[in-house]
């Protein structure tokens, strides 16, 4: 006898969960280890067990869920869109990370709070799906967990997949399981991906008709949080001098900006380069680039001076405050394999944006931003050095077009959104 794909899909699904309620024991220790190396937080890691830290709030809740921090921090728009329709909604975002916790409790919205995305075993998505009972589910960007979707899906709440991006590399992946994921799939009430790329790769996955093409969410985003007086207080330190940031830098990113940095040192220029890693815990490997440029360290109380021509900005939550002291922003993760960063972010505190050639992470945002001529190539030293002399205002006339364009879709998704939350 042929079993039918769905079925054997189904099949998958079940044998999925036994697996992983076998390991159930085995992950309080696991976490706790994670937690003694401070890769968890040392108060909420339990939420990762479904054991929320939260009362749930009175009235309907949205769940939405976003794996890192450029994921969560792109949520904002929607809240802000589904609130300005409803106002009395409430919201739950869950992510995996530490970063993304720490970052977005810093730029809350509203009605809205945060918890980690339980792990993926029957006993703690039952614990989580019991206490908040979600009204509506959302899914964003491509990771979806197959244990608590198909529990979501038997407690009849509805589900959408939305900001969907799929890499050609995640594709073949996920192919390999191909009926799993159209099994999957089929329980979403909703799918919308950012691209005509993903939208192609999820229909294969699926086997749906009806993926829609949203466009990314990051355009809609409110600016990031930042303090006035921090902003003030840097920029008297710094005096009259122009910033620039290499802003979530990489290796590859930070090597590029402090050539050119070097250079406009040698002619006599006055910039200062303010340095944000992606990860901030690479403070060492950094300095030991610095060699031969005065520098101050941020998470060690240094404040620039007259002299600083690198200032290391090695702490968290505080892009929105380099974002805001900054003329220009070069966009990190687009000279390496991390291929690209978030740049809508630089561009939303009036910053003009510059990248290097691979940013397959975000394709499609920055062929948009490219060709309103809101961000500008530099895939050479040279490049960035003569964008660094063009006026700041650079591209946010293109931006705001864009913005306007995109206003449309979001409209369209909200709408949908909402008819499956009734008041």
């Amino acid at each position: 006898m042929t079993l039918r794909p769905n079925l054997l899909g189904q099949i998958g699904l079940a044998i999925y969960q036994g697996a992983t309620a076998l390991i159930t024991p085995l992950l309080p220790w696991h976490l706790k280890r994670r937690q003694n190396r401070g890769k968890e937080h040392p108060k909420r890691w339990r939420e990762k067990l479904g054991q929320a830290s939260k009362p749930r709030p009175e009235g309907q809740v949205i769940w939405i869920n976003a794996v890192g921090l450029g994921e969560v921090m792109a949520l904002r728009g929607l809240i802000a869109a589904l609130q300005a329709a409803r106002p009395e909604l409430n919201f739950l975002v869950t992510s995996s990370t530490l970063a993304s916790a720490e970052t977005f409790e810093k730029n809350l919205p509203p009605r809205t709070l945060h918890q980690f995305l339980p792990l993926d075993t029957p006993l703690y998505t039952k614990r989580f799906l019991d206490h908040w009972q979600p009204n509506l589910a959302l899914w964003s960007e491509q990771d979806i967990w197959p244990g608590i979707v198909t529990q979501a899906a038997r407690r009849r709440i509805p589900q959408a997949l939305i900001n969907l991006r799929m890499a050609p590399a995640s594709f073949r992946r996920k192919r390999m399981a191909r009926l799993l994921f159209r099994a999957l799939y089929q329980k979403f009430d909703l799918i919308s991906a950012q691209d005509a790329q993903s939208a192609a790769a999820v229909t294969d996955l699926s086997q749906r008709q009806d993926i829609q093409i949203g466009g990314s969410l990051k355009p809609h985003c409110p600016p990031l949080a930042y303090k006035a007086s921090a902003q003030q207080e840097f920029l008297e330190q710094v005096g009259q001098r122009p910033i620039w940031l290499a802003a979530s830098c990489h290796a590859a990113d930070e090597d590029i900006a402090l050539q050119v940095q070097r250079q406009l040192v040698e002619e006599g220029g006055s910039q200062l380069l303010i340095l944000a890693p992606r990860f901030p815990d690479r403070r060492d490997e950094i300095l030991a680039k610095l060699a031969g440029l005065p520098h101050a360290q941020r998470s060690r109380g240094e404040t620039p001076n007259a002299q600083t021509q690198v200032y290391l900005a090695d702490t968290f939550s505080e892009m929105g405050l380099w974002y805001a002291c900054s003329a220009h922003a070069l966009i990190g993760g687009s000279f390496c394999d991390v291929e690209g960063h978030n740049p809508w972010e630089a561009l939303q505190l009036g910053c003009a944006v510059m990248h290097g050639p691979r940013v397959a992470n975000f394709a499609a945002d920055y062929a948009a931003l490219n060709a309103a001529q809101a961000a500008r190539p530099t895939p050479r030293a040279e490049d960035l050095y003569a964008a660094l002399q063009a006026p700041a205002a650079h591209g946010l006339a293109g931006f705001e077009r864009l913005q306007t364009q995109y206003r449309a879709k979001l409209n369209d998704l909200t709408d949908q959104l909402l008819e499956r939350v009734r008041p």
